[in-house]
């Protein structure tokens, strides 16, 4: 593997992250509205990723002294986004203006803390690959300034 194949790495890692960010802003922004169906509420959303495979980011290297061995992964996939299937949360509330006939309201499946904690994490593991990008950039660097002296 190259030096220069980290900058890949880590950069597929860091839109993984961005879009999990992106999802769990999402979340979090439509956690109390309000519906009088459950065909019209809002779902959890969540992304699902997978490891891609190091051909996949650099075919010509795919078989280098440093090549990755079989079924190791070099970087993130984004395979979509899916919504939750947990139940919604139905409230009695018969004089919100989005209540149904019986007098329930509809809210999402979303759970704010648990959001809260995926937001965290994303938000480290995105730093993290920032920092290996500047880790790898720092040794590049350094190497240029050897064939100087």
């Amino acid at each position: 593997m190259s030096l220069g194949s980290i900058f890949d790495i880590a950069g597929s890692g860091m839109t993984a992250q961005q879009l999990r960010l992106n999802t769990t802003a999402s979340n979090i922004a439509n956690a109390e509205t309000a519906s009088s169906s459950t065909d019209q509420t809002y779902r959890a959303r969540k992304p699902v990723f997978s490891a891609m495979q190091q051909q996949m980011l650099n075919p010509d290297q795919a078989s280098g002294h440093f090549a990755f061995g079989e079924g190791n992964g070099a970087g993130v996939s984004v395979d979509g986004v899916v919504e939750s299937q947990e139940e919604l949360q139905m409230r009695y509330e018969p004089h919100h203006p989005a209540a149904n006939e019986e007098g329930y309201v509809y809210y999402p499946n979303v759970n704010v803390v648990e959001e809260m904690a995926d937001m965290m994490s994303s938000s480290r593991s995105f730093q993290m690959n920032v920092d290996v990008m500047n880790a790898a950039k720092s040794m590049m660097q350094r190497v240029l300034t050897l064939g100087q002296q």
